[in-house]
């Protein structure tokens, strides 16, 4: 971006409203959760261990985390294939740790 995008503070509130919106609708989910208002196939089916409704949380966490790095970094200023090289892995390892825990916690749960 050019330094007069940069020039005010309008930027800034964008990236307030927009991480604000994604972290209401994580709220509202987890509200909605707890008094029993969502479908039983996000809170009783399960997928890779975890039910639905813990996936959405941890992509919309993925999501959040990716605009973070692209605006506070400065990596949205970048070429296209920096911006690959640094979300990409991170998209990949993020879910794998995951996977990897919940998996030993299972497996230590079940050797109880």
């Amino acid at each position: 971006m050019s330094d007069n995008q940069h020039s005010g503070n309008w930027w800034i509130w964008k990236v307030f409203w927009i991480l604000l919106g994604v972290t209401a609708f994580e709220v509202l989910l987890g509200i909605l959760k707890v008094d029993g208002y969502l479908p039983a196939f996000l809170t009783e089916a399960k997928f890779l261990g975890l039910e639905w409704l813990t996936h959405i949380f941890i992509v919309l966490t993925l999501v959040k985390a990716g605009y973070i790095v692209m605006v506070f970094m400065h990596l949205g200023d970048e070429t296209k294939s920096l911006k690959w090289t640094i979300l990409v892995p991170a998209f990949i390892l993020v879910p794998y740790l995951l996977f990897i825990i919940i998996t030993e916690a299972t497996y230590a749960y079940i050797m109880m």
